[in-house]
């Protein structure tokens, strides 16, 4: 299969070819032909896999035709709305449409909290094609009427499933309702579950089903490995992997905002170069840090997992789950960052005895135990009592606000 039997244009093709694809993904395979024919597609591909590529280039085939360089705002209704859960990925994927879309005279846009509005009013006013938003952004922009939906053709839900996780479906449904009920809704997303469905039953009609992989899979090219070791001492336990390893760009994921800074804090002090993005920071803070950490400029970015979706980082070779994630899902879209189109990847996860039940729900999410390796000197110490408080601000409670039991925690029993 080539791009050329996928029904683009020559001029898509060209653009394709200048960015070095030989070959399309499975799911660009399977996905593009059915939007470019107009039909509403529910898709669940790895991260990684191509899918940002799989709905851009079909909606630029589709609008190419109708596209035009006037002058007029008015010429240059909103055609396509792609709603994303983040700031970093609504970046990512308005630069996909940049990249994709320079030999189509099509306007486009991005929106997103945490920045000045007036600059995105001012574009708005211009004329934009294809918007690319967050929910909380646009509504603010539809309460301002600087935007008009009433022209949206196409609907795209990028990471269908972290916009349920992070409880954007009440700003969806009110989005919607400003966008005409005839037109093409794509729903993408990492991986399905029951919820995923029932949103597809909701918003999408008779839609296509594309799922090119197992639920809750990950890359065939990526290696997980799990270190066990005493809350207190992941941190130094992190910076001797580091060192042994020779790490020299390393995503680590902690559960909270206050985590993330207190150990890019430690980490500082104790020579490893690093940076911290998280939801306190502002989005200029936060693409400083993220550019200085695909530079190499620093040698560890420390995120939570607003980060954990959207980020396109090339090669990256290691993401370490400092803290396994409360939801066993977010574990495969953590180390998603890692493996991706076809290079190689290593996931750490550093996991305390009070993290046992977070582990158990991983493996059994991905239906098999991750390998255990061990470093003698990090060992948890089977007869000490559980800190009240972790030492980088974390919380040691587990849902109900109790302390998690040690009983019984030892390597292998990690591995059940």
């Amino acid at each position: 299969m080539t791009f050329e039997n996928l029904g683009l244009s020559a001029d898509l093709l060209a653009t394709v070819a200048r960015e070095g694809y030989t070959e399309p993904t499975p799911v660009q395979s399977a996905a593009i032909p059915l939007i470019i024919a107009g039909r509403d597609v529910l898709a669940a591909a790895q991260t990684g896999t191509g899918k940002t590529a799989a709905f851009v280039l079909p909606i630029l085939e589709n609008l190419r035709h109708t596209a035009n360089e006037g002058f007029s705002p008015a010429r240059h209704p909103v055609r396509v709305l792609i709603l994303t859960p983040t700031r970093e990925l609504a970046v990512q994927v308005s630069e996909a449409v940049k990249t994709y879309g320079r030999g189509v005279p099509l306007r486009s846009s991005v929106v997103y909290g945490g920045t000045r509005i007036e600059p995105e009013i001012k574009k708005l006013w211009n004329g934009v094609e294809i918007l690319v938003a967050t929910p909380g952004r646009l509504l603010d922009h539809v309460g301002q009427r600087t935007v008009n939906l009433s022209q949206v053709e196409i609907l795209v839900l990028d990471e269908g499933d972290r916009m349920l996780d992070m409880g954007f479906i009440p700003e969806i449904r009110k989005i919607v309702g400003h966008i005409p009920a005839k037109r093409q809704t794509l729903l993408f997303s990492a991986t399905f579950s029951t919820e995923i469905r029932k949103l597809a039953g909701e918003f999408l009609t008779n839609p296509e089903i594309v799922e090119v992989a197992p639920r809750n899979s990950v890359a065939d090219n990526l290696t997980q490995v799990l270190y066990p070791v005493d809350q207190e001492r992941k941190a130094d336990l992190l910076i001797h992997l580091i060192q042994r390893d020779n790490m020299e760009q390393v995503l680590v994921f902690t559960r909270s905002k206050l985590g993330a800074s207190r150990l890019a804090s430690y980490l500082d002090r104790r020579g490893v170069s690093c940076s911290a993005i998280h939801g306190d920071r502002s989005q200029a803070e936060r693409t400083r840090a993220l550019e200085a950490f695909r530079g190499k400029w620093v040698k560890v970015l420390v995120a939570t997992d607003v980060a954990s979706r959207g980020l396109d980082i090339e090669d990256l070779p290691y993401v370490v789950n400092y803290e396994l994630p409360f939801e066993a899902q977010d574990y495969i879209h953590r180390i998603g960052r890692t493996g991706r189109a076809g290079a190689s990847g290593t996931a750490i996860s550093l996991v305390s005895p009070d993290e046992v039940n977070e582990l158990r729900a991983v493996q059994r999410l991905l239906k098999k135990a991750i390998p255990c390796a061990i470093v003698e000197d990090f060992l948890p110490d089977p007869d000490r009592e559980p800190a009240p408080e972790r030492r980088f601000g974390s919380g040691s409670r587990g849902h109900d606000g109790g302390s998690r039991s040690r009983e019984g925690w030892r390597p292998a029993a990690a591995m059940r």
